[in-house]
């Protein structure tokens, strides 16, 4: 074995690369039938029609103008609620929160010296979307303003 080179094969073939003929039908690809997504024109799956000169994609509807205070939505994730509407990597299910005793401030960025938006009594419901750094990102109530709060100025509601 030693200088011999390893070489894989799919699992399920001979030595010689050979098909067994008691392999399961589900199992060869080449037998089944083109799976396109729904909704797409099958002619729009190749990816050469899609990237072909002269195939060009309509637009839906004019481009929503977001309101950055007020929809949890950020370039790496969004809340739940807006899957469909953004397109981001992740979309969050949010944590109930409730403001602890002293209230907090609502800020801009996650840093003490990032622009305070407002502030937040003591009780106030936070959707807690995110957490890093000891700052947790999220939203006042359903359609509050969004921003960061210290994370140990939260209890789970």
């Amino acid at each position: 074995m030693s200088g011999a080179p390893f070489l894989l094969r799919p699992a399920g073939t001979a030595e010689n690369g050979a098909i067994p003929a008691n392999l399961p039908e589900s199992l060869l690809l080449a037998k089944r039938a083109p799976s396109h997504a729904r909704g797409v024109p099958e002619s729009l799956t190749d990816i050469a029609d899609i990237t072909a000169p002269g195939v060009s994609f309509g637009l839906s509807g004019p481009s929503v103008k977001l309101d950055p205070e007020h929809l949890p939505v950020r370039g790496d994730l969004a809340h739940i609620r807006l899957a469909g509407q953004v397109f981001v990597p992740h979309y969050v299910v949010p944590m109930p929160h409730v403001v602890k005793a002293g209230g907090a401030d609502l800020r801009r960025a996650g840093r003490a010296d990032g622009e305070v938006a407002g502030r937040l009594a003591e009780g106030t419901p936070f959707n807690l979307l995110d957490t890093a750094g000891g700052w947790a990102w999220g939203q006042v109530g359903e359609d509050g303003l969004v921003g960061y709060v210290p994370a140990d100025a939260l209890t789970a509601a």
